[in-house]
């Protein structure tokens, strides 16, 4: 075995691919641009950077659907799950890590691998032949994104994802803010005091929507169309939707105890976690965010406890490029024109850290064993990675195709099991513990 298998892009997805890939004994060349080549949201050159949130959700592999995702993940000896446990921060139920050690750590480990090697050059076009991956995730170059529209004669769907901003620990006022984990969630203290709460009177709120409205926002350039990812919305576009959205949303108040004030409930909450292991940083949770950044400051200080935030980055928003995976991709992630290349992550049309990785697994796994000469049988569509890939590869109506995150409304009935809210902890069990099986017959190929 001669051939080579190229992954461009060096994200969750690409890093994922290659680690499996090269665990199969097939020599990998991992092309990322960075830091060549920059790009607006990534501030380091290591590969698997979370330029986003920290967190890579649920951890509940009984329960949620990301974190069943998580355990397939760990079953299959995946580098992105093993290394998040390696720089786990205290985060409630989600699994939140420590985002600079991660990528240094992901990045050492592929690099200390024999059969993996680096080429930091940009590639604009997809090659006739070899074994390619492209996981160029939601900030794919012009050029190359121009070469996929070539070749897919589609236009390119995009959507706008939004950067929630980092505030530093030592500004913020705990006379006003506590800690504590939404119902007192985790195992331990430390992560049953995992989020800092910043609470809100209704008078507070209502101002700090009108500031939301009012604030001036990124505006678009000609062509450019805002068609927001409903999972990662700007905060002013759902203070749009209405003015209790939030309230229902990011800021809803439950579950909270405010030990400085015990007999008064918030009409809002403001909750942070933790984005470094020093807790000396901390994310605003759900606060992605599109207006300008002297507005955010404005903004963000009417919020009780950050009256003197001081802000280690502001929010951002950038373009999120993906295919229209139902009709270009097959059941392997092969691009139908051109059946060498495949594309894993974002640019699938899948949505988030995890479901990227994921992905970027599956299409590791699929471009060595044709290298190898094997065949492998369809991913179980009642395993999580099968319910996920079988969505963007054709489950999925592709006249209306949007970015998706990992949810049990992607996996088949279990038959004897009522529906409904009340319903629902039994059957969650049910999808958990059939696609445990599902996926761990799956990995006996291997």
């Amino acid at each position: 075995m001669t051939q080579e298998l190229h992954i461009v892009g060096g994200g969750m997805a690409g890093s994922e691919a290659a680690w499996q890939a090269a665990h199969m004994g097939v020599n990998v060349v991992i092309h990322e641009m960075r830091p060549k080549v920059e790009t607006f949201a990534h501030q380091t050159g290591n590969l698997a950077e979370m330029v986003c949130s920290n967190s890579f959700r649920s951890d509940d592999d009984e329960q949620n659907a990301v974190g069943l995702l998580h355990w397939e993940m760990r079953a299959a000896n995946g580098l992105i799950m093993t290394t998040a446990g390696e720089h786990r921060l205290p985060a409630g139920g989600a699994l939140a890590v420590d985002r600079d050690p991660f990528a240094e750590t992901v990045t050492a480990k592929l690099k200390a691998l024999p059969n993996v090697r680096i080429s930091y050059e940009e590639v604009t076009d997809l090659p006739a032949d070899g074994q390619w991956i492209f996981a160029t995730g939601p900030l794919t170059s012009p050029a190359l994104g121009e070469a996929i529209q070539r070749e897919t004669s589609a236009e390119r769907l995009a959507f706008f994802d939004a950067i929630a901003p980092i505030v530093y620990a030592d500004s913020i006022d705990m006379s006003q803010a506590w800690m504590q984990s939404r119902y007192d969630k985790g195992e331990t203290e430390e992560e049953r005091t995992a989020y800092l709460n910043c609470p809100m009177t209704k008078d507070q709120y209502e101002a700090f929507i009108d500031a939301l409205l009012a604030a001036d926002k990124t505006e678009f350039h000609e062509g450019e169309t805002a068609g927001y990812f409903d999972g990662c919305l700007p905060i002013e576009v759902m203070a749009e939707r209405g003015r209790e959205t939030l309230r229902h949303g990011p800021m809803k108040p439950v579950g909270l105890t405010n030990p400085h004030k015990p007999d008064e409930k918030a009409w809002a909450v403001v909750q942070l976690r933790r984005d470094n292991a020093l807790g000396t940083l901390f994310n605003i949770v759900g606060f992605q965010t599109k207006m300008k950044y002297g507005a955010q400051t404005d903004v963000f200080r009417m919020i009780p406890g950050l009256e003197n935030a001081s802000f280690a980055r502001l929010g951002g928003i950038h373009r999120n490029t993906f295919l229209n995976s139902p009709t270009l991709l097959d059941h392997e992630m092969r691009l139908k024109s051109k059946p060498n290349i495949r594309f894993a992550g974002q640019v699938t049309g899948v949505e988030g850290y995890v479901e990227s990785a994921a992905m970027g697994l599956l299409a590791g796994r699929f471009a060595a064993a044709e290298i190898l000469g094997k065949d492998l049988p369809h991913v179980p569509q009642d395993s999580a990675m099968g319910a996920l890939i079988h969505h963007i590869t054709g489950g999925a109506e592709a006249k209306t195709f949007q970015p998706m995150n990992v949810n049990f409304g992607l996996f088949r009935p279990v038959e004897g099991l009522k529906g409904g809210r009340r319903g629902r902890k039994d059957r969650y069990k049910a999808y958990t513990d059939r696609a445990k099986v599902a996926w761990q017959d799956w990995l006996q190929n291997f």
